[in-house]
């Protein structure tokens, strides 16, 4: 088998690299001949996200990687989930014997109310079916077909899919809610690495971990070392100037300024922030923040580029707010790559590699 190894998850020679103040340097990284293509969601434009069909669609649309949200079970098992509240993705409210399971529970400061994976084992999230998250704009006709996938699965199917295809097929997994998780008593980051390290495929593959929180990253950081198929991606928030943007996270903004910069370079290898924070338009075709990035020897891969008018900036929009606009999409994401993103997350990944690929 022919196996073509993702660029952006090379090692190469750190030149003068200071080490972090506590735990081993993260590895530095080749520049990449080309944007990693991250399949957010699977191919979530199309099928109802996070399941093994998107995934599937995905992989044959030409992604380079497969972004399982993860979430925990009762039981401890790790499955793909945006979110741990399930209403609005699954059919669970469609399920007599879960009715009285429906609650509202703080997570991460903000009180939400619903069904949570956390009180459902797997054998009991395995009977629901995947619903599309956005119904009143992409279609709703593969409703009730697919189960919630493990993490297991997913590798598996990125193994098939690489054996098949000839190509590595990268995993980028975010831990959503770890803080949350840990205070229950289900800490993701070790089942995680212990599910990677149980496959013969993520012990060898590319992999991505990613996370809002620091703190976990800097733990994965302590226990991979310098793994060389493991890298570390930190998201980031978009955060608004004056008073809405330090109640959405000021120290997204602070993670954003050159210092910030350097420090997430002590734990991660990449940073994630939203398409907004790059500031790249037409009449502005170059990015503080990915050139400030470069400079502290991170990589730029931002979220998330949708083929939607409502999601395009409003000089790339053409027609209905909800129709789809590929050529506005594509203008979008090849006026990011110009400005030097090293990835990006994708819900139509067909889409995003016409606008990658030269023509």
């Amino acid at each position: 088998m022919h196996i073509i190894l993702l660029p952006i998850l090379l090692l190469a020679a750190s030149a003068g690299a200071a080490p972090p103040p506590s735990g081993p340097a993260p590895p530095a990284m080749t520049p990449a001949t080309r944007p990693l293509l991250i399949a957010h969601r699977g191919a979530s434009a199309l099928l109802p996200e996070h399941t093994l069909a998107a995934y599937r669609r995905a992989i044959d649309d030409g992604a380079d990687a497969i972004e399982p949200d993860l979430v925990m079970t009762r039981d401890g098992v790790l499955v793909a989930r945006h979110e741990n509240e399930i209403g609005g993705t699954t059919d669970v409210a469609t399920h007599p014997d879960f009715a009285a399971r429906r609650t509202r529970r703080r997570i991460d400061g903000e009180w939400v109310e619903g069904w949570f994976t956390e009180d459902f084992t797997l054998a009991e999230l395995k009977t629901l079916r995947a619903r599309e998250r956005l119904p009143g704009l992409r279609s709703t006709a593969h409703d009730g077909h697919y189960p919630v996938a493990t993490l297991e699965e997913v590798i598996a199917l990125a193994d098939e899919a690489s054996a098949r295809l000839g190509r590595d097929i990268a995993l980028v997994p975010e831990t959503k809610h770890p803080s949350h998780f840990a205070s229950i008593g289900l800490a993701m980051e070790d089942r995680l690495l212990a599910v990677l390290d149980a496959h013969a495929y993520t012990r060898r593959a590319p992999v991505i971990i990613q996370s809002f929180e620091s703190g976990n990253l800097r733990y994965l950081r302590e226990r991979i070392g310098s793994r060389p198929n493991i890298r570390l991606l930190q998201l980031m928030l978009h955060v608004p100037a004056g008073p809405a943007g330090k109640k959405r996270g000021g120290h997204y903004a602070e993670m954003q300024t050159p210092a910030g910069l350097r420090e997430v370079a002590t734990y991660a290898d990449i940073i994630g922030p939203s398409l907004r924070s790059l500031g790249v338009s037409g009449e502005r075709p170059r990015s503080t923040l990915v050139d400030d990035a470069h400079a502290a020897g991170l990589r730029v891969m931002p979220w998330t580029y949708r083929p939607e008018n409502r999601f395009l900036p409003p000089g790339h929009r053409a027609g209905d707010p909800g129709a789809r606009n590929e050529a506005g999409s594509i203008r979008q994401i090849r006026e990011h790559v110009a400005a030097g993103i090293d990835g990006l997350f994708a819900d139509d990944p067909a889409v995003a590699r016409r606008a990658i690929d030269p023509p």
